[in-house]
């Protein structure tokens, strides 16, 4: 593996356990549509399987309606910061890693909303940039914003690694030439894939790489 200069982190499940406030946003959607609550750690599990449709697992739609929209964005708006912290050890990595390298986020959820959550737990000044989902015209698992990211930045795809939780993340990363750690903290579980067990560890592995 190259030498980096930029590392792109995932948000949520990567530096922020906001499990709770995602859970509870989701369920409350399902209840104003009739439906059942949903256990977190298979909604947890199923939001991260890049080979469902979301819209319909979750609401039993094709895709997501307006209502459901505002639904979502009612109870995300108020809730948060309120449900949201950092996994353990992730200020110290971020600390540690910004004297090498440039740090950014690319997550699925809305820019506004993202700021919100890295400013309201004092992260905010360690990244260059935050993309998010309102600003590509497609999500993760597609490389939009990665490749978003290398050119606003301007740096090549070889000198850049994506940081993720979900075969969401590393889809993308690959999907842009990019290198990619799989961190086993967050929202899903895999068997079959080498995953990064703590804060120290991805440390270690990133340090050898500027």
């Amino acid at each position: 593996m190259q030498q980096k200069e930029l590392i792109i982190f995932d948000m949520d499940g990567t530096l922020i356990d906001s499990g709770d406030v995602i859970t509870n946003t989701i369920n409350f959607v399902r209840a104003h549509l009739g439906l059942g609550e949903i256990e977190k750690h298979i909604m947890l599990e199923q939001l991260n399987n890049p080979d469902i449709n979301s819209s319909e697992y979750f609401y039993g739609t094709k895709e997501f309606t307006p209502q459901q929209t505002d639904l979502f964005t009612e109870y995300y708006n108020e809730n948060c910061i309120k449900e949201i912290k950092l996994y353990d050890g992730i200020e110290e990595l971020l600390n540690s890693l910004q004297k090498d390298f440039r740090l950014t986020i690319a997550t699925n959820a809305s820019r506004d909303f993202a700021i919100r959550m890295i400013e309201h737990l004092n992260i905010d000044k360690y990244f260059d940039i935050v993309i998010g989902a309102s600003c590509v015209e497609k999500p993760k698992p597609h490389p939009d914003m990665v490749l978003k990211t290398l050119n606003d930045l301007q740096i090549h795809h070889h000198k850049s690694i994506l940081i993720g939780d979900s075969l969401k993340d590393i889809r993308a990363a690959k999907a842009a030439n990019v290198d990619s750690f799989l961190v086993e903290w967050g929202f899903s579980t895999y068997e079959n894939h080498t995953t990064i067990r703590s804060s120290n560890e991805l440390y270690e592995k990133l340090s050898r790489l500027k």
